[in-house]
């Protein structure tokens, strides 16, 4: 069985709109595309606790450069979603990454809907937009594309939406977003949609040649209190979403299954949405979740063949410590999760027990600029976006 990474994001990094919770956006980034040019800068780290085992994977890598804006023709801002592509197929390159922006030219939240392909050169292309869907496809609320992000084999790429109302307001009322599914030729083809699925905050996956199991975060759902009719917090979901797979045709939902229950949710002026976001699916069958709501990381176990649901609080591994609003999860290759946290440009090892190790410094004075991130093709440093800089940056030696 091949695994794929993304993020938020991507995370976190990640993408249905299940009814789990999800990461937020920042209203206070860039509201017109920044341009620099590649730089390297090298950033410090600390200590937290020593690996009893492996050394940890951040402990080698040191240095940020940026590889490529993330800005298409449209001005589209504010990346979310990462997502290496594993296999050249139609006008995916493999080894490229691809990107989703939530935020329009116009910075507003929930109204991004753009995929932008950055290859290993820094040459950025735009890939797809979204903001027409096929005949027959609808996303209830529209299109606001989040750091759930991923690619079946076919070249099929999966992204989450969680679009806002007027202004960038939280939607209202439930359900709300979808999953639109991409060929690899950059055209959206369907959309998935049930009542699982609410405002899909990010996605990981694993797959087979014929089969898939895409597990989403929702960032809405199960609403506890309202303002002026607009829900503003709640507890929301994790949901595994199985789907078949064919050469000629696209993925084909053949289950739903909520996984995962209780994760708080709350409505932030700031980040739109304080939610679970980060998954990341280890070797062993378990389901790491992180909510940047409550400072945790929750376990899912048995996540691929589960059929009853858990709550976070049952699952909890982890808790505060470096954990500040965390986004963006992902497997290392050494069997340790590294998590980017929202508020505050750092990136925290952690074993799959929940032992905090080691937190690193991405980006300096960092808040609100990150959330999706993948292993590189390499194994050996990390992809992540800056969404202050809406560039895609690499972690590396």
């Amino acid at each position: 069985m091949q695994s794929f990474r993304l993020t938020v994001l991507l995370i976190v990094a990640s993408a249905l709109v299940a009814a789990a919770c999800g990461p937020s956006s920042r209203s206070a980034s860039a509201s017109s595309p920044t341009t620099t040019s590649p730089s390297t800068s090298t950033l410090s780290s600390s200590t937290t606790a020593q690996s009893a085992s492996a050394a940890p994977f951040l402990a080698g890598l040191n240095t940020v450069t940026k590889i490529g804006s993330t800005v298409p023709a449209n001005g589209d801002v504010n990346p979310y979603g990462v997502a290496i592509v594993p296999v050249s197929e139609g006008r995916l390159v493999a080894g490229d990454t691809l990107v989703s922006n939530f935020n329009s030219k116009a910075n507003v939240q929930g109204t991004g809907t753009t995929l932008v392909q950055v290859s290993s050169t820094g040459t950025s292309q735009l890939f797809a937009d979204l903001s027409h869907l096929p005949a027959g496809a609808s996303c209830p609320g529209g299109v606001g594309l989040t750091t759930a992000l991923g690619i079946l084999p076919g070249g099929w790429v999966v992204v989450g939406s969680l679009p806002t109302a007027a202004g960038g307001a939280l939607p209202s009322p439930d359900p709300v977003g979808c999953l639109i599914v991409v060929n690899d030729a950059g055209t959206p083809v369907e959309t998935v949609t049930n009542p699982d699925v609410v405002g899909p905050w990010d996605m990981t996956m694993t797959s087979t040649p014929s089969t898939a199991s895409l597990f989403i975060s929702n960032a809405l759902g199960g609403n506890t209190s309202t303002k002026n009719g607009v829900p503003v917090a709640g507890n929301c979901t994790v949901v595994r979403i199985d789907v078949s797979l064919t050469a000629a045709a696209p993925p084909k939902v053949t289950s739903t299954t909520v996984i995962g229950t209780a994760y708080p949710w709350k409505a932030n002026m700031a980040a739109l949405v304080l939610a679970p976001t980060g998954l990341a699916l280890g070797s062993n069958d378990t389901l790491y979740v992180e909510n940047a709501q409550t400072n945790t990381i929750s376990a899912i176990p048995d996540a691929t063949t589960r059929t009853t649901a858990l709550t976070a609080a049952a699952t909890q591994i982890a808790s505060g410590g470096a954990l500040n609003a965390p986004l963006g999860m992902v497997v290392a290759p050494n069997g340790d999760i590294v998590i980017v946290n929202g508020n505050d440009g750092n990136a925290i090892e952690f074993t799959p027990a929940g032992k905090q190790i080691l937190t690193k410094t991405l980006v300096k004075n960092g808040a609100g600029d990150l959330f999706g991130l993948a292993i590189a093709p390499n194994d050996q440093s990390i992809v992540f976006v800056n969404d202050g800089a809406n560039a895609l940056d690499l972690y590396h030696a």
